[in-house]
Formats: structure tokens, sequence, C-alpha cells
């Protein structure tokens, strides 16, 4: 049994979906590790993880268009507010989505289904840097 760790560090310009598959394919790749478990591993409180369709840009934009109606910007809704009024609505959505994945790992490989993507879900509106961690579990 071998293990490897890592983190990527991804840069978000606002709100939105950032597709890093590619980044995460490339490292799963360069361990050697052929069959295991990969764990990603979000960082933060206001930003998530989420697979998801990577061929039609529209699924994204309604991902989007959704949690923010599910979850809107208000001044008055929310107690917690001194980091913005997006900060809330971010935990909010982290809440409702994902901080961690499981993806199996074969023939050096994530496991995706042809058209999944890995995406940092950015729930806050600025520029932010975050940390996603990968870890491998595997021969």
């Amino acid at each position: 049994m071998q293990q490897d760790i890592t983190t990527l560090r991804l840069q978000s310009q606002g709100a939105g979906l950032y597709d890093f598959t590619r980044d995460l394919n490339a490292w799963v790749q360069s361990t050697g590790i052929q069959n295991g478990l990969l764990t990603v591993f979000c960082r933060h409180t206001s930003a998530s993880l989420t697979i998801q369709e990577n061929a039609d840009p529209d699924v994204l934009l309604d991902l989007q268009t959704y949690f923010k109606t599910l979850v809107p910007e208000s001044a008055t809704a929310y107690r917690h507010s001194s980091e913005g009024l997006d900060d809330m609505p971010g935990h909010i959505s982290t809440v409702l989505t994902d901080v961690s994945l499981s993806i199996p790992v074969l023939n050096g490989d994530a496991v995706l289904g042809q058209w999944q993507g890995v995406f940092l879900f950015e729930h806050r509106v600025g520029l932010r840097n975050r940390e996603v961690v990968l870890q491998i579990l595997g021969d």
C-alpha cells in the first residue's frame, strides 16, 4: 500500500464553478499509483467541491443561478455579516454541497464518467485563493 498527498492552489475569479479535473488527473498519474482511492478535500468554509457535467456550460450557469435563488445575499436575513453580504450565503451553500469527495482510481486514472469533471464551487464574490488537498491510497 502506498500513499501520496499534495495541495492544489486554485484562484477563483468570483462566484462560480472552476474545473480542475485536468490538474487532479495529472497529479494522480504522477504518483504512479494504479488502483486505489483518491480523497479530495476543500480547506474552506465558503467554497465547496462537486462532481458535475463538464460538457455543457449552461449546466454550470444554471447551478449558479439556482444557488443564488436558494441562498440569496441579504443584509437582513443573516446575523453573520462581518465578512460581507456574500459570506453567510457562502457558508450555507457549502453546507448544502460537499467539502470532500472520494473518487476511485483504476489503471492510474481517476474514475469519472464521460461527462464528469471535478469542480471547486466558489460561493464568494471576490478573488479568492483556495486550497484543495488531494490524498491517494493504493497500489
